[in-house]
């Protein structure tokens, strides 16, 4: 099992909107606001890295709104 998080910018207003659509996506634990550099904070779950890449790519990143996105891979001890 992979983590991963991906921090996101969006457009202005658009915010809500971005928020509903990363709820409904599959692989996708949790997202939350934030406030200062970054709008909000998608957790990832999945079978492996490259699946959370797949999704970002292919998925988060093509959602309309997102600006930006920083992606931060999970480890286990």
């Amino acid at each position: 099992m992979a983590v991963g998080y991906v921090l996101l910018n969006v457009t202005p207003g658009v915010e809500h909107d971005v928020y509903l659509q990363l709820k409904e996506l599959e692989n996708v634990a949790d997202v939350t606001v934030l406030f200062g550099d970054y709008d909000l904070i998608v957790k990832l779950v999945a079978e492996d890295l490259s699946s959370i890449a797949t999704a970002v790519v292919n998925t988060i990143r093509q959602i309309p709104g997102v600006i930006d996105s920083k992606t931060l891979a999970g480890a286990e001890f």
